[in-house]
């Protein structure tokens, strides 16, 4: 048989002759472009017309190649036409050098090319006994995973889809395809929800996909109130639920959430899950549970009166719930720290206001997505009210409902986008101070309809109950409150008496129940936003008459100074302040002419301001703001 080297050269001599001999004889077949049989698959030489001058001007190249006048060449889509040609060869089964079998299927491929893209295939055609092999079986691969897979080597392009992405995921993981293991990772990751992510989760844990696993426990611990209600849940092991409850991070509207899934967990199998109870409850905070849920289903519940751990859980959460004041404070067990949710969202929700009147309407902006969006309007029509956050309810306190200086009291739940009532406050107060200080909601000052006030009043939320503290010595409305260092600042205001608005500041003390003045502010402030970023008290805007600031100043108390910060972009009187990550949001408020709608941010490492991108749907002054985690 002549071999394929002399075949060619038999072919360029005999093309070689035909050339040299009449290139216009009708019987020379070479010289117009065709071949002896046999010959066509090989070489296809041009006419003797493609030979002349015409011929070799310069045209423009295409296809990824470029003319190149000294130094190197190079194709762009060399790489590519390469693989392509590879691959309609291993479709062809042509040159095809080891048969890879799965289930029984057998994918031809070629090992150089297998061994340039997997580093799995690169050690065993180079240093296993299966470099000698043609034919090599892998156990426990899917076989559609494996052609998926040996195609995307050949191709560079997989589909990951619902039905093929675990088989797919698991056959990457073996081959260390990690571009293709990544890939279906991210598909995962879009297709997380309550039901499916605890299996997620472990299948990326038993594949060592750390991001996968890392991103599915925080989507748990965001959405454990949701992944609850799914057979998933109930279907854990001990372990497991142990591991999932006593996480610091989950994300409850309250520890109730967590005692019942603790319940529906162990009744779902009682007889083989009840030998666990104890071993569960430990983790459930039970003295973070209001007194009347304690009382009224936890000592009721007929699981735990067997059992006299749980007993013991039982009476340690009751004994805190007797306990008053600073006892409280240091009665301290792994059940009495309150979960600290990290890394969720946060929304900056703004209530009611003036614009001009009196209105109900709430808005959130949503710093990820920076956009706004309405969400449950408020019972009654409030501005000039005063905002607090305690757990995982805000409440919109006193304020002007339009005709009258109320003393009521709204609350609402984010999660449930539902308001409801509590009991309403000793006085009657419009534009008064409030802050949360040792998990009690405190409101200061502001004006009755008739006079402003220097009465102070707490609420206990575990009494449900408003009781009167020590006055002031000012009578302040309009009037900022911050915290700092567990001491309660009480900031300028208008006082009434001598028509002008305030400079001066006093401190509470609730141990002592005691006001204390501290030094003034630099300037009279009254309507002055008042936040607090690092320890460091915040006098934002406020007047002075009909003087409308855009100045502020900060009050160091260590050293019982204030000094000058950067002023905002716009004088701003009546805005609503709150502080997040380090940066000081101030909302709305007026500017002595018109409401305004814009948001400023200040950012103290740099002393600067800056506006957000969205401003509100409307202006509004005397509005209540805070700044919540979103709901899921």
């Amino acid at each position: 048989m002549i071999s394929f080297i002399q075949y060619t050269l038999n072919i360029m001599s005999n093309l070689s002759n035909s050339h040299n001999s009449n290139t216009g004889s009708s019987q020379n077949s070479a010289a117009e472009g065709t071949m002896e049989r046999g010959s066509c698959i090989l070489v296809r030489y041009a006419s003797q017309n493609s030979l002349d001058e015409s011929s070799q001007k310069q045209h423009p190249r295409s296809n990824g190649k470029d003319k190149t006048v000294g130094g190197a060449y190079r194709n762009n889509v060399h790489t590519q036409r390469s693989f392509d040609a590879m691959n309609n060869m291993r479709e062809q089964n042509l040159l095809c050098d080891v048969i890879l079998v799965a289930d029984g299927i057998e994918i031809p491929a070629h090992k150089m090319v297998l061994a340039s893209c997997s580093p799995y295939f690169y050690a065993m055609f180079t240093g296993f006994e299966e470099s000698r092999q043609d034919r090599i079986t892998l156990q426990g691969v899917d076989h559609r995973a494996l052609q998926l897979l040996i195609e995307y080597v050949y191709t560079s392009v997989v589909e990951v889809t619902e039905d093929n992405v675990q088989v797919l995921l698991t056959a990457a993981n073996l081959l260390q395809l990690t571009d293709v293991r990544d890939a279906c990772c991210d598909y995962l990751q879009t297709q997380l929800d309550p039901s499916n992510c605890l299996g997620i989760r472990d299948f990326a844990d038993i594949h060592g996909c750390i991001d996968l696993l890392n991103y599915a426990e925080t989507y748990i611990e965001q959405h454990f109130s949701e992944v609850v209600q799914f057979d998933e849940f109930l279907n854990l092991t001990s372990e497991q639920v142990v591991n999932l409850i006593k996480s610091d991070r989950l994300s409850v509207p309250s520890e109730e959430k967590v005692y019942e899934c603790v319940i529906a967990w162990i009744q779902y199998d009682i007889c083989t899950r009840q030998s666990f109870l104890a071993d569960l409850m430990e983790h459930v905070r039970l003295p973070l549970l209001s007194q009347e849920y304690l009382v009224q289903r936890v000592e009721k519940e007929q699981l735990l009166k067997g059992d006299l751990q749980c007993k013991d859980f039982i009476i340690e959460a009751l004994k805190y719930h007797l306990l008053k004041g600073e006892l409280k404070s240091t009665f301290k067990t792994p059940r009495t720290i309150p979960r600290q949710p990290v890394g969720l969202p946060k929304v900056l929700l703004v209530i009611g206001g003036q614009a001009p009147k009196a209105i109900r309407s709430v808005e959130c902006y949503d710093l990820r997505e920076e956009r706004w969006y309405q969400v449950a309007e408020m019972p009654t029509r409030r501005c000039r009210a005063g905002l607090a956050v305690l757990g995982d309810r805000v409440y919109a306190i006193g304020g002007f409902n339009g005709s009258l200086r109320v003393r009521t009291v709204d609350v609402y739940d984010p999660v449930q986008d539902q308001w409801s009532t509590c009991n309403s406050m000793e006085a009657r107060r419009s534009t008064l101070g409030v802050a949360v200080l040792n998990s009690c909601i405190y409101a200061v000052g502001g004006f009755d309809g008739s006079s402003g006030l220097s009465s102070a009043e707490m609420f206990d939320p575990r009494t449900q109950e408003w009781r009167l503290i020590a006055s002031m010595s000012t009578r302040r409305s309009s009037v900022g409150v911050g915290v700092v260092n567990g001491l309660l600042y009480a900031v300028g205001g208008y006082d009434g008496a001598s028509r002008q608005c305030l400079s001066s500041v006093e401190r509470y003390n609730p141990a002592m129940d005691t006001w204390t003045q501290v030094s003034e502010m630099t300037d009279r402030r009254s309507g002055a936003g008042v936040g607090v970023l690092d320890n460091m008290l915040y006098a934002v805007g406020g007047h002075d008459g009909p003087l409308v600031r855009k100045s502020v100043e900060a009050y160091n108390a260590e050293t019982n100074t204030w000094h000058k910060v950067a002023d905002m972009a716009f004088c701003r009187r009546n805005a609503g302040v709150v502080a997040h990550k380090g940066m000081l949001f101030v909302v709305g408020g007026d500017d002595g002419t018109s409401n305004l709608a814009s948001v400023e941010v200040y950012t103290p490492e740099t002393n600067t301001w800056r506006l957000l991108p969205a401003s509100m749907s409307i202006g509004r002054s005397y509005a209540g703001v805070a700044m919540i985690d979103k709901p899921m």
